[in-house]
């Protein structure tokens, strides 16, 4: 595979990242604060906690691709440790909504920085020795993963949007 290909895949996937991003925070914008306090089925998770678990998760890839450190560390107990009715007190919708903004922006921000070497390079939870094994554990797996996360959840979401 050349270059030019290699860099194409990249592109594509955060051509990707970026449209389920967009997606999620239409929907976000849309659903009232009381149908984010909702189940999006009976017996699941709320969208407020599915706001925050996503917030969440992309923190953590700041982190994961030796960026700085997490921008709201304590989401990581709040909405990926504990399960939505675990009686944590979530931060307010207005609060979750700038989160999610900020990590989004400053994610993207960097992403656009990125070579295609960046890309194929290590993140910080997999070690040299287990990376010269299994170079596919590299950044750009970890965004094809998130993104696919994301469109779960934004998935789930859709439900609450009645």
């Amino acid at each position: 595979m050349s270059n030019q290909q290699a860099e194409l895949i990249v592109k594509m996937n955060l051509a990707m990242w970026d449209a389920q991003n967009k997606k999620f925070a239409e929907l976000i914008e849309k659903l009232t604060d009381e149908q984010l306090m909702n189940e999006t089925a009976p017996n699941r998770n709320t969208g407020i906690y599915l706001l925050g678990h996503i917030i969440a998760v992309s923190d953590d890839m700041i982190r994961l691709f030796d960026l700085g450190d997490r921008i709201v560390p304590e989401y990581l107990d709040i909405f990926i440790k504990n399960p939505d009715k675990s009686n944590k007190t979530f931060p307010s919708i207005v609060d979750l909504k700038k989160a999610y903004q900020t990590v989004t922006i400053l994610l993207n921000n960097r992403f656009s920085q990125f070579s295609l070497e960046d890309w194929l390079s290590k993140h910080t939870a997999v070690s040299d020795e287990d990376f010269a094994k299994d170079p596919m554990r590299n950044k750009l797996n970890v965004l094809i993963s998130r993104t696919i996360h994301l469109a779960n959840h934004l998935g789930q979401m859709a439900y609450l949007n009645k």
